[in-house]
């Protein structure tokens, strides 16, 4: 393997992979390693890829995507050992699902649009949920708890609301959401810091809601509103660098006009 360079084969990484984990000369780090260790790095390769898409930056994409692979790789070599499933069974799983998913592809089934398309997806998705023989007792016990919380939240109301629990539009969010900031700011005033926590997670989740209700992604705005931070922010420090100053010799107020006039030119 380290005499030739790899052919861009699927085969050539889980070899690779596969000599990481032999007990015999392999990685002492790979082979101490097991499914809940790795789970967070899985995680976080899959930030590194929209990380790396936000920033337009292609080059680094197709990095993060090997490291994203590595990790199904790794989890499926892990499954193998434990005589569980092999990488094939993953790829094929996961062929089956997508041209079950597409009979408008695949069998010629009707839905012509994206929006048809996405409520074909949901039923499909129904149906297999129902047709698992060890289905989740409850409608929202199989939403995976280890997402982030925001995406849960989505999926959570999108569940719920598959059987009719729903706000009908997305004014009567609004209502709730105004009727949970009364009750933050009344829980700040009585100084009981579990009680500011729970209505601070109620207000993020009727957030989510409105999100949801406008087809807006919580996670996409959050993010698009951390790099306009950020960018106003730099802004800040690149005038104050200007007069030889930093932010920490600049007052709140002299900030605010640089963010004023950092917002006013982005327009």
């Amino acid at each position: 393997m380290t005499d030739q360079k790899p052919s861009g084969d699927i085969k050539d990484l889980l070899a690779i992979m596969r000599r990481l984990r032999d007990p015999n000369g392999g990685c002492p780090w790979d082979l101490k390693q097991n499914f809940a260790t790795i789970a967070p790095y899985t995680i976080e390769e899959a930030y590194e890829v929209a990380s790396a898409i936000e920033a337009n930056d292609y080059a680094a994409l197709k990095d993060e995507l090997g490291d994203l692979l590595l990790q199904v790789v790794f989890h499926a070599q892990m499954a193998a050992e434990s005589k569980m499933f092999a990488f094939e069974d993953v790829v094929r799983a996961i062929c089956d699902k997508m041209i079950r998913r597409h009979p408008h592809v695949f069998a010629a089934d009707g839905a012509k649009t994206p929006e048809a398309v996405t409520v074909a997806w949901e039923e499909i998705k129904r149906r297999e949920r129902e047709g698992k023989p060890a289905r989740a007792a409850g409608l929202l016990d199989d939403v995976p708890r280890a997402l982030p919380a925001l995406m849960r939240a989505i999926k959570l109301q999108n569940r719920a609301a598959e059987v009719g629990f729903d706000w009908p539009s997305a004014v009567h969010v609004t209502d709730k959401i105004a009727e949970e900031t009364r009750e933050l700011a009344e829980a700040a005033a009585s100084g009981k810091d579990a009680k500011v926590a729970e209505e601070f997670g109620d207000l993020l989740f009727a957030m989510a809601n409105l999100a949801r209700h406008l087809k807006v992604d919580p996670e996409d705005a959050l993010r698009a509103a951390n790099a306009k931070f950020v960018r106003r922010f730099k802004a800040i420090e690149s005038g104050l660098a200007a007069q030889g100053r930093k932010p920490e010799n600049a007052s709140l107020e002299e900030m605010e006009a640089l963010w004023q006039k950092a917002k006013e030119q982005e327009k």
